[in-house]
């Protein structure tokens, strides 16, 4: 599961946000959409821990495999200082992804942040290209739009500030984006972003019967399930509480939203 993987190009996608590419042939072949990779930051000597990244694109033929991430601290700022040539230890693809869009199925993505790298290889896949509602709190915070322009993917912008698309929140254009699914297409809604959203977005899903599937990755430290620090509430009803706990990192990070617990 661990894989020694070279970087090919780590390159500033905009702002704070870079992309970066590394030859994985193995990764490349076996990742799903939704799923994620545990990175150690050569440079980091000193520390343990992995960081982990959500799969933006894996592509077979090219044998590689993408991230986005965004500048935030000494662990980012180090993997921005890396070059082309230089190697990351990988492990992955780690977690349950989406489930894969049928022919009968309008995904609907609803991207918060740079949320929108998690949903961006579900796009490059699905059989029919359906509509991606991007929100974020400013335009800066917008991200890899044309990506999905050209996959062929309509995109509906929010901002919290207004500074691009509709002021307000993201999952205020879902009944809009619902109104217009083609005759004949079931639609089904696939989120990544941050919790409040995720959150809001899973309530309003239920109460329009509208099939859902949430990324609710949480702070993570190993990775495969042993240090229950990822953990989330899930609905259990043999449970007097009415919920349990969830590992996000082995059991996610997507979940179905009727099992998420909402309390």
């Amino acid at each position: 599961m661990d894989h020694k993987c070279e970087i090919q190009e780590n390159s500033i996608l905009k702002g704070a946000y870079r992309r970066i590419v590394f030859s994985a042939p193995e990764l490349s072949r076996n990742a799903q959409p939704g799923q994620f990779v545990h990175v150690r930051i050569t440079p980091l000597r000193e520390r343990l821990l992995r960081r982990p990244f959500s799969i933006c694109d894996a592509d077979s033929k090219t044998e590689t495999l993408t991230i986005v991430y965004k500048t935030v601290g000494s662990g980012t700022e180090a993997l921005a200082d890396m070059k082309p040539g230089e190697c990351c230890d990988i492990m992955g693809p780690l977690g349950r992804g989406y489930s894969i869009p049928s022919k009968d199925i309008y995904p609907i993505l609803v991207a918060g942040g740079y949320g929108s790298a998690a949903t961006l290889f579900l796009a490059k896949i699905a059989s029919v290209k359906g509509v991606v509602l991007m929100g974020a709190r400013g335009a800066d915070d917008l991200i890899l739009e044309e990506d999905y322009k050209k996959l062929g993917f309509e995109v509906r912008l929010a901002t919290n500030d207004g500074s691009a698309g509709h002021k307000g929140f993201v999952t205020e254009l879902l009944p809009d984006a619902l109104e217009n699914v083609p005759e004949g297409l079931t639609p089904v809604c696939y989120a990544c972003g941050p919790a409040p959203m995720l959150y809001a977005l899973g309530k309003l899903t239920l109460e329009l019967g509208v099939k859902a599937e949430l990324s609710l990755d949480h702070h993570m430290c190993c990775g495969v399930g042993a240090c229950f620090a990822c953990v989330i509430k899930m609905r259990d009803e043999s449970n007097a509480d009415g919920w349990r706990y969830s590992r996000t990192c082995s059991e996610g990070p997507v979940y179905p939203a009727e099992e998420v617990y909402y309390g």
